[in-house]
């Protein structure tokens, strides 16, 4: 899946197209980004209306993360991401369910230049510089149906081949060399087991950190591809966080709420949750904050079925792994703290 992160930076403008930069599919791509020229009125869709929103004071930094697309910062402190209609089917669905206060608040759709925009919260309007960390929940981070797909039509292929060398030359098998390709599915799969998602049921995709209010030089971090282990994954928690225990219990009691309401949720037990990430936000004050967001590649499931979330992943169980992974996530966060 490509990712896009993008920071923009302050800007007069109450409504600024973002530059887009394309980034490796297999990667995070920080940069930063000045906003530029100023938006025509949009016009709405029909597919969702607009909902009434509260101005917000503009935020001094805005975070996309996403799907390959354009992202936009909206007025009144909210975000618009390029139209797609499954993750828009969920956000309606989340409206009415009690994860509403887990993922940004929904406010229908817009147009611009005949292209359609999802219309969302924009969830860095109350932080002031803060620290920015996307963790990619589940076991996988592939469809059961992209597998069926490049079952049906296997093509090697040369493209993922030179990816699977760059990272380790020795991960071909023997034939795979000799044709200078590997199949789709080998590929999806053995991508998910260089980190932590097939280990640890989750991964961390990057993140920003800023230690002071007065820091104007954030430092980012994107080289997490093969942070696999727990103890690796416990030292680059503690390096975003800055080793600070409020801020960890800040998180900490956000997951726990979250997985209370997730196992009570309706839409959680009957979607296969692919892809989506969780945010972490947290700033100079110890204001903290999770949401979860992307779900561009959540899929409802078949009437009769619905999952726990936590069962091993087998092909055709539809199993996602996603509360195995927060478990896992609790945990950790939980040793980083002193013994009492």
């Amino acid at each position: 899946m490509e990712t896009l992160i993008t920071h923009i930076a302050k800007s007069r403008v109450t409504e600024s197209e973002v530059t887009r930069e394309k980034c490796d599919p297999e990667c995070v791509c920080i940069c930063v980004c000045v906003c530029v020229s100023a938006w025509k009125k949009h016009k709405s869709c029909g597919t969702s209306s607009l909902l009434p929103m509260t101005p917000k004071k503009p935020p001094q930094w805005l975070q996309v993360v996403g799907h390959a697309g354009s992202f936009h910062v909206g007025d009144y402190g909210t975000l618009l991401k390029r139209f797609c209609e499954g993750e828009q089917q969920c956000y309606l669905r989340l409206m009415e369910d009690v994860l509403r206060p887990y993922v940004p608040a929904y406010h229908g759709v817009v147009q611009r230049d005949e292209q359609n925009y999802n219309i969302m919260d924009n969830l860095l309007t109350h932080f002031n510089r803060p620290a920015i960390m996307d963790c990619k929940m589940g076991s996988r981070t592939y469809l059961e149906g992209e597998l069926l797909v490049a079952r049906e039509r296997p093509q090697p292929r040369k493209d993922m081949y030179d990816k699977m060398v760059a990272v380790d030359p020795e991960a071909p098998t023997m034939q795979e060399r000799s044709q200078h390709a590997v199949l789709k599915t080998r590929y999806m799969q053995w991508r998910e087991t260089l980190s932590s998602t097939t280990s640890l049921g989750f991964r961390i995709e990057g993140f920003r950190v800023s230690s002071s209010k007065m820091k104007s030089n954030e430092e980012c971090h994107t080289n997490f591809k093969r942070t696999k282990s727990r103890e690796q994954v416990i030292e680059a928690l503690d390096n975003f966080v800055d080793s600070n225990t409020q801020i960890v219990w800040g998180y900490l009691r956000r997951l726990k709420q979250l997985r209370q309401v997730l196992e009570a949720s309706d839409f959680f037990r009957t979607h296969e949750v692919v892809g989506s990430s969780l945010l972490f936000l947290h700033d100079w004050t110890g204001r903290t904050g999770v949401w979860m967001i992307d779900f561009g590649k959540t899929a409802v499931l078949p009437a009769h079925l619905t999952l726990n979330h936590r069962t091993p992943w087998e092909d055709g169980n539809r199993e996602d792994g996603y509360l195995w992974g927060l478990d896992n996530l609790i945990d950790m966060l939980a040793d980083m703290l002193p013994l009492t």
